[in-house]
C-alpha cells in the first residue's frame, strides 16, 4: 500500500539528516557545505513525499483533517529553515524573563506571581546582523538560501504548576517539536528538576541547562553550585560544557541621597547578562543549525505519520465492520425471506461476493467480480469445517424452509411458526459464515492485499478462535426479530 513506500521515503531522509551530525570544531563552516544543501532537500522531498501518498479517502482526510495540517506545517518548517528553542523549568525560574533578554524587548509575559505563562507563547526571533560580534567573524547565525536564519523561541508554563496536567501535556508535545531546549534552574538542581529533565533527555534533543539569576549569589556560592551541577547532578545527563550561566533579569542595589541628606538604598533592575547563552545558541546554529531542523523536522513528520496511519486504520476498521453488520444482516433478511431452495444460497454468495468488493474500496484495493469470487473460494477453502457445515445445514434448512412454504395452504397456515423458526436458524448461520468470511478478508485486504507471513488457513483459524459463533448467531437473530415481523411477512 502506499504507506509503505512513504515510510520508506521518510526513513531514508532520516538516515539523511544524521549524515549532518557535526563532527568536530572544524565543522564550523559546514552549513555552506554543497553536500549538506544536497541532503536538506532531500529531507524537504521526504516529507513531500509523505504527504503526497498518504493515500486517503475523502471521509479520512476529513476526520486527519489536524494531522495532515501538522504535516503541512512540518513541511514548511523545513522550506522556510525555521528552528525552534523551547524554555522549560519550574516557575519562578525566570524562562520569560530569559527569552524576553535574548530578544531584546519584554515581548514574554512576566509578573511577582508564580505561574503566569498558562500556555505555550512564541515569536518570530531574527538574528540580526547588528547584533554584538560576540566571536570574530561571528556576528550572525545564517543559513544556507536564506539572508537570516528564523528561530522561533517558545515559553512553556512552569512544570511544578498545581492543576498542571493539561499544561504539562503542551510541554511534552513541544519538546517533541523543538530543534533546542533551553532548561533553566535558579540554583541546585531539585529532584523535582532531575525528573523533569531526565524525561526531556528521552525526547533526543540537545538540551542547554542554564542557571539563571547567578546575580543573586556571590562569586564562591556560584562557583559551588556550578561544580556541584557539573560534578555530580549532571552525571549522564549533560556534558559539562551545556551548562551556562546567565543573569536575565538583574537586581541592582542604588544608593539615593534624599532632599533631607538622608543615604538610602532601593533595588531595581539592572542590564540583564545573556551573553554566554546568546553566543553558544549562535555557536550552535552556526555549526548544527540546518542539520537540526531536517533531523528533528525528519522525526516528528515520522511521528505524525505514525498517528496518521494508525487512525486511517482505524476509520477503515470502523467502516469496514460498519459494512459488514449491515451486509450480513442484509444477507440474513434475504435469506430467511425467501422459500425457493438452492436460491438463498446462490443469492447469498452473490451478496459475499459484492461485500468483498465493498471492502476492497474501503481499504484502496479495487477488486474485480473475479478477484473478488477467487477469494471467497480461498476463503472458504482456509475456512474448512465451517464452510462445509454451513454448506450442508443451509442446504437441509432450505429444504425444509421450501417444504414447510409448500404445505401453508392444505395446512391453512399451520406451519407458519416452524417455518419462522426454520428461517431465523438458517438466516443465522449464512449470516455467522458471511461474518467470518468478511472478517478473514478485512485482514487480507488491510495488509495490503496480502496475507502477510501467515498462511491464509492460519489466518483464517486465528479469527475463527476469536469468533464466538453463538453470540454472533444471537446477535443475528434478535437483529432479525427487530427488523421484520417473518411471521406477518409469510402470512401475507
Amino acid at each position: 500500500m502506499g504507506n509503505s513506500s512513504s515510510s520508506n521515503s521518510l526513513s531514508n531522509g532520516v538516515r539523511s539528516a544524521s549524515n549532518l551530525e557535526s563532527t568536530g570544531p572544524e565543522s564550523a563552516d559546514r552549513l555552506a557545505s554543497p553536500n549538506d544543501e544536497v541532503r536538506y532537500q532531500q529531507a524537504i522531498a521526504s516529507i513531500t513525499t509523505l504527504i503526497q501518498k498518504l493515500d486517503l479517502s475523502p471521509r479520512e482526510r476529513a476526520g486527519l483533517k489536524t494531522d495532515i495540517t501538522h504535516l503541512h506545517n512540518v513541511l514548511a518548517k523545513l522550506e522556510n529553515q525555521v528552528l525552534h528553542i523551547a524554555v522549560f523549568g519550574m516557575v519562578g525560574r525566570g524562562k520569560s524573563s530569559l527569552l524576553n533578554a535574548l530578544v531584546g524587548q519584554s515581548i514574554f509575559q512576566t509578573g511577582p506571581l508564580h505561574g503566569v505563562t498558562q500556555q505555550a507563547e512564541s515569536i518570530h526571533w531574527q538574528i540580526e546582523a547588528d547584533d554584538p560580534p560576540l566571536l570574530p567573524n561571528l556576528h550572525k547565525a545564517t543559513l544556507t538560501g536564506q539572508q537570516l536564519a528564523r528561530v522561533e523561541l517558545i515559553d512553556t508554563p512552569g512544570i511544578d504548576e498545581v492543576g498542571g496536567d493539561q499544561r504539562q501535556a503542551i510541554a511534552q508535545k513541544i519538546a517533541h517539536q523543538a530543534d533546542l531546549i533551553l532548561f533553566v534552574i535558579a540554583g541546585d538542581l531539585t529532584q523535582l528538576e532531575h525528573t523533569a529533565l531526565s524525561e526531556l533527555r528521552q525526547a533526543g534533543k540537545p538540551i542547554l541547562l542554564v542557571l539563571n539569576k547567578i546575580d543573586q549569589y556571590p562569586p564562591r556560592d556560584r562557583d559551588q553550585i556550578l561544580t556541584t551541577l557539573k560534578e555530580q547532578r549532571l552525571n549522564n545527563l549533560l556534558p559539562p560544557e551545556n551548562v551556562i550561566t546567565a543573569a536575565a533579569a538583574p537586581l541592582v542595589i542604588q544608593a539615593v541621597r534624599s532632599p533631607s541628606g538622608k543615604l538610602t538604598t532601593h533595588t531595581e533592575r539592572g542590564q540583564p547578562d545573556v551573553s554566554a547563552l546568546k553566543l553558544k545558541v549562535l555557536e550552535i546554529l552556526q555549526r548544527d543549525g540546518k542539520a537540526l531542523i531536517a533531523l528533528n523536522t525528519l522525526l516528528y513528520a515520522d511521528e505524525i505519520n505514525e498517528q496518521v496511519v494508525a487512525q486511517k486504520l482505524s476509520i477503515r476498521d470502523r467502516a469496514a465492520d460498519d459494512t459488514i453488520w449491515k451486509t450480513t444482516l442484509t444477507k440474513s433478511v434475504a435469506v430467511a425471506l425467501n422459500p425457493v431452495t438452492l436460491v438463498d444460497l446462490l443469492g447469498g454468495a452473490a451478496i459475499d461476493i459484492a461485500l468483498i468488493i465493498a471492502l476492497g474500496r474501503i481499504y484502496g484495493l479495487e477488486m474485480t467480480q473475479r478477484g473478488a469470487t477467487q477469494l471467497l473460494k480461498e476463503i472458504a477453502l482456509a475456512m474448512g469445517g465451517l464452510t462445509l457445515s454451513e454448506l450442508v445445514v443451509s442446504f437441509g434448512l432450505s429444504g425444509l424452509k421450501s417444504a414447510l412454504a409448500a404445505a401453508a395452504i392444505p395446512t391453512g397456515g399451520l406451519t407458519a411458526t416452524p417455518y419462522v423458526s426454520v428461517a431465523l436458524t438458517q438466516a443465522a448461520v449464512s449470516g455467522v459464515s458471511t461474518y467470518a468470511i468478511a472478517q478473514i478478508a478485512k485482514t487480507y485486504l488491510a495488509n495490503g492485499a496480502t496475507w502477510g507471513s501467515n498462511s491464509p488457513k492460519a489466518v483464517a483459524a486465528s479469527i475463527l478462535s476469536d469468533l464466538d459463533e453463538e453470540s454472533i448467531m444471537s446477535q443475528i437473530k434478535t437483529a432479525l426479530a427487530e427488523k421484520l415481523d417473518l411471521k406477518s411477512h409469510w402470512q401475507k
